[in-house]
C-alpha cells in the first residue's frame, strides 16, 4: 500500500499542474491552428490541382481549443439556470 500511496502522490499534484496549465493555455490563447488544413485555411487534393477553402474551421485556418468550447458549454448552461 505504501508505494500506491506514493504514486498517488505523485500523480495527482502532476495531473493537477497539466490541468491548470491547459487552463492558462485556453485563457490566453482560445484559438488554435485548424488540424486539419495545418494553419493554412486552404486543403488541396492528392494530385495537387484546385485548393479549397477548409470545410473544419470555414477557411480561417483557426479553430476553437477543446477546453475553451468546453467552458463556454458550462458558463452558457450556468447563465441559463440562473435566469
Amino acid at each position: 500500500m505504501d508505494s500506491l500511496a506514493a504514486l498517488a502522490g505523485l500523480l495527482c499534484p502532476l495531473a493537477a499542474a497539466v490541468t491548470l496549465g491547459y487552463t492558462a493555455v485556453c485563457a490566453a490563447s482560445p484559438f488554435g491552428t485548424c488540424r486539419h488544413c495545418h494553419g493554412l485555411g486552404r486543403t488541396g487534393t492528392r494530385r495537387g490541382l484546385h485548393a479549397r477553402a477548409c470545410r473544419r474551421c470555414d477557411g480561417t485556418g483557426i479553430r476553437i481549443r477543446r477546453g475553451r468550447h468546453l467552458y463556454h458549454l458550462i458558463a452558457r448552461i450556468h447563465r441559463d439556470g440562473t435566469r
